[in-house]
């Protein structure tokens, strides 16, 4: 019979092995096997949960989704004005927890999985909407209607940065939201 509250325990486990491990591979390229060893458990059990790798990929970036969200609605608290808005949802992209080496390269091989993954697809739409969405409530009363282009701009540029951060050690934490915060005091009056 299987333990009372063991089930949350272990996919948690199995969604942060997922992270460490693709974020080591740097690619999906790697088995519900070696998922389940990192987290100290059998592939068996692994499938059990999430049935196969993509889900488990998947509940992974929902994880980390959900990080991202946690990080954005604290650092909005008490930032009123929409400069500091804005500001305050481009420093938690590049928060020290959502910009770690397995993160990035988890949302790289997120977007590659978009491509043919339906579910994978819809979750990066709901993503970039929700961004952008934010984005535009902070500049419209800045900018007017140059906010649409500043708001897709700014999400290139936040894509853009967790790419080169992939597959280069060029961008740290620091760099990467002073590379976002430069452009955005170039386009703000």
């Amino acid at each position: 019979m299987p333990k009372l509250g063991a089930e949350p325990i272990r996919k948690a486990a199995l969604i942060n092995a997922a992270i460490s491990t693709v974020g080591r591979a740097g690619s999906l390229d790697v088995t519900v096997a070696q998922i389940a060893r990192a987290a100290g458990m059998s592939s068996a059990l692994a499938h059990h949960y999430f049935g196969s790798k993509e889900r488990i990929f998947l509940a992974a970036m929902r994880h980390i989704l959900t990080q991202y969200g946690q990080t954005a609605r604290q650092a909005l608290q008490g930032a009123d004005a929409p400069r500091a808005r804005l500001e305050a949802i481009l420093r938690a992209s590049f928060d020290r927890m959502n910009f770690q080496h397995e993160t990035i390269a988890a949302w790289l091989n997120f977007y590659a999985l978009a491509l043919v993954e339906p579910e994978a697809a819809r979750l990066l739409r709901v993503y970039h909407r929700r961004l952008r969405s934010n984005l535009m409530a902070a500049l419209r009363p800045l900018v007017g209607v140059a906010a649409d282009d500043i708001a897709l701009t700014l999400g290139a540029l936040i894509d853009g940065v967790y790419l080169r951060a992939a597959l280069s050690d060029d961008f740290k934490h620091a760099r990467a939201e002073n590379l976002i915060l430069d452009y955005l005091n170039k386009v703000l009056p």
